[in-house]
């Protein structure tokens, strides 16, 4: 038999025990998801920052520095180390504006295309099993608390990325 409030029956009545297990499991699960892509970057003298960068420039090829500044929600500074280090390495290509010279395009290259590629294959096998394993009402309702856990500016943007494929 389930716990009270666990499986939906009385959500509204969660006690603070339930949300601390809730909590725990969302730092725990973060713990397994980001696991193998940091195996992956620890040998590359890489972290977490490089890995956002390399997600989103691949999400959107020619994103400017400004709007992956703005998806990221880093300083300027912090986001200019990552993205020299990925220049100087061969896997991210900086190219400037054709209509607004000081803009940056990004774009990933071969090297960070194939990066990209291990990194999210990591991921996306752990997030294929965890679906398979909690079944199809289970996906839509995790999706619905991480979306309802956002801030709404945060909402906007992620419902505008989803829409637009990017």
């Amino acid at each position: 038999m389930s716990e009270p409030g666990v499986g939906g029956e009385s959500l509204l009545f969660l006690t603070d025990e339930q949300l601390r297990k809730g909590i725990e499991a969302m730092f725990f699960a973060y713990r397994g998801f980001t696991a193998d892509p940091d195996r992956i970057l620890d040998g590359m003298d890489y972290g977490r920052a490089h890995h956002r960068a390399i997600h989103f420039i691949h999400r959107t090829p020619g994103t400017t520095v400004n709007n992956l500044l703005n998806i990221l929600g880093v300083t300027k500074q912090s986001l200019n180390r990552v993205l020299r280090t990925l220049v100087e390495d061969g896997l991210v290509e900086s190219r400037v504006g054709r209509e607004d010279k000081r803009e940056r395009h990004l774009f990933l290259t071969p090297r960070g295309a194939e990066l990209e590629r291990a990194l999210s294959d990591a991921q996306r096998a752990r997030m294929r099993a965890a679906y398979r394993a909690a079944g199809p009402q289970a996906v839509q309702g995790f999706r619905q608390v991480l979306e309802a856990m956002m801030d709404p500016d945060l909402r906007r943007q992620f419902q505008s990325q989803k829409e637009s494929g990017a």
